[in-house]
């Protein structure tokens, strides 16, 4: 354990600062898209407010996976891909913990983060802290389609950084689906894909006993793994390695 914390705690950190860029730039955009006083809000309808806040997560998704810390760490930024990775043997058991560990903690200090520099307008009903929570639809569909998007999301991972034609292409993927994603599913479970993004909201708003209804659903990794896809993000420093035979 302390020799992984040696050899990979700026790995770590980058996890966490990853997770929480994403919740401060969610709640900066719910802000702008979401709340009352919000032009936008009284512009345009629910749609095309969806369709922007997915077209501003999926940039920030983006800009995270190709920026030199997230080349670093291998941007996993959701502890169901580190686990995706840990089960395909790419990440050893004490650096997959920390990084979870640091998602969960990025993704709580984020919001935080959000809170002390726009106030109230993060907590008003309207924004409610970018809280995912399942539609009127109910929990059984919210968490189903939770696992589809998942399994998506991990399958296509896998497969584009296994294509050498298609490797450097993986995180532009990455984010149209989390655009697509937000825009078309929101409605359904709130779009979250990841439980320490779901958990970082929750645990600001109280609302943990909703999120961890979620919290299963996001889990991609044995579904892809069954498959038989090939497993790297094609961005693996730090604690990443080869899969053994």
């Amino acid at each position: 354990m302390l020799e992984s914390i040696r050899r990979h705690w700026p790995e770590y950190l980058i996890e966490a600062a990853g997770l929480g860029v994403f919740m401060i730039a969610a709640c900066a955009f719910g802000v702008a898209l979401e709340h009352p006083s919000s032009p936008i809000r009284e512009l345009l309808p629910a749609f095309p407010r969806r369709a922007l806040m997915g077209l501003a997560m999926g940039a920030t998704a983006m800009a995270i996976i190709y920026s030199p810390w997230g080349k670093r760490s291998g941007a996993h930024i959701n502890p169901a891909v580190t686990w995706t990775f840990f089960r395909l043997g790419k990440i050893e058991g004490w650096d997959a913990l920390f990084y979870v560990l640091a998602q969960f903690t990025g993704g709580v200090t984020g919001v935080v983060i959000a809170v002390v520099a726009l106030g109230a307008l993060v907590s008003h009903p309207s924004v409610n802290y970018v809280a995912t929570i399942p539609g009127p639809y109910g929990i059984p569909l919210a968490f189903a389609a939770e696992i589809a998007m998942s399994f998506l999301m991990m399958s296509t991972i896998l497969f584009a950084t296994n294509q050498p034609n298609l490797a450097r292409f993986t995180g532009i993927f990455a984010g149209v689906l989390v655009f697509a994603f937000i825009t078309l599913e929101a409605p359904i479970s709130g779009m979250s894909i990841n439980p320490a993004r779901t958990f970082g909201s929750a645990f600001n708003a109280g609302l943990l006993d909703r999120a961890l209804a979620l919290l299963r659903g996001a889990a991609p990794g044995d579904g892809a793994r069954r498959r038989g896809l090939p497993a790297t993000l094609g961005l693996d420093a730090g604690p990443m390695r080869e899969a053994s035979p």
